[in-house]
């Protein structure tokens, strides 16, 4: 028998659904990256629409590496080469492939952030449909009692969505709309990006300096400028 490795990887799996918002996954991958977190990726077939129409960036399986950091490097703003991110640490899972190895409880996992989510994401985790490995992978997150973060995209919501928001909430989720706040002092559509992308990260526990945190006084961040 083979000893344990003791250093075994764990990843965050990251699964990025076809909701507009794809700069709060860009924001929250490198998050986590810079964190020095492992990832695992599952990018929905819909999401590679967004992500071609907000960025011209296709996400192509052969090339998925190439295109992750053309992603990753693009500002909010859409300029490219505002980041400079090396995505080694990541792993990519087709979205139609349900053998893969999140699909499983027993591979180890921290838990699963679901950035940006749509009411579609949202309905088929809280339903259990595992339609795809988006959703199959929250499923064996909720089922393995993992911390799985849904970052809702959409207004208005209508109460169906709702009412699949309060099952994914009794079932263990923190179900985070992507609503930036304005207390931290944004200057720049990415420091609105930052902020949501912050409270994510936040909600996994996972340390970052994404944006400046509420110290209980008033007009703090202009006073900061």
């Amino acid at each position: 028998m083979e000893p344990v490795n003791k250093q075994q990887r764990r990843p965050w799996v990251v699964g990025v659904s076809g909701a507009s918002g794809t700069p709060y996954a860009a924001a929250v991958l490198r998050g986590l990256l810079a964190a020095g977190e492992s990832v695992d990726l599952v990018v929905s077939r819909a999401s590679r629409l967004t992500l071609l129409d907000e960025t011209g960036i296709a996400f192509r399986d052969a090339h998925w590496r190439e295109d992750l950091e053309a992603w990753l490097a693009r500002g909010a703003d859409g300029k490219p080469d505002a980041f400079d991110v090396r995505a080694d640490d990541v792993r990519y899972w087709p979205a139609g492939d349900l053998a893969a190895g999140p699909s499983s409880g027993s591979y180890p996992v921290k838990g699963m952030l679901i950035v940006p989510a749509s009411t579609a994401a949202v309905a088929g985790v809280a339903l259990g449909l595992s339609k795809d490995l988006l959703q199959r992978v929250a499923s064996v997150t909720l089922k393995e009692r993992r911390p799985l973060v849904v970052a809702v995209r959409e207004t208005p919501l209508s109460g169906q969505t709702l009412k699949h928001m309060v099952a994914l909430d009794e079932a263990g989720a923190v179900v985070l709309p992507a609503s930036p706040a304005f207390y931290a002092g944004a200057t720049h559509i990415q420091d609105l990006v930052d902020f949501v992308a912050g409270r994510v990260l936040d909600a996994a526990g996972v340390p970052h300096e994404l944006y400046r945190r509420w110290e209980g006084e008033l007009g703090g961040a202009l006073q900061a400028d």
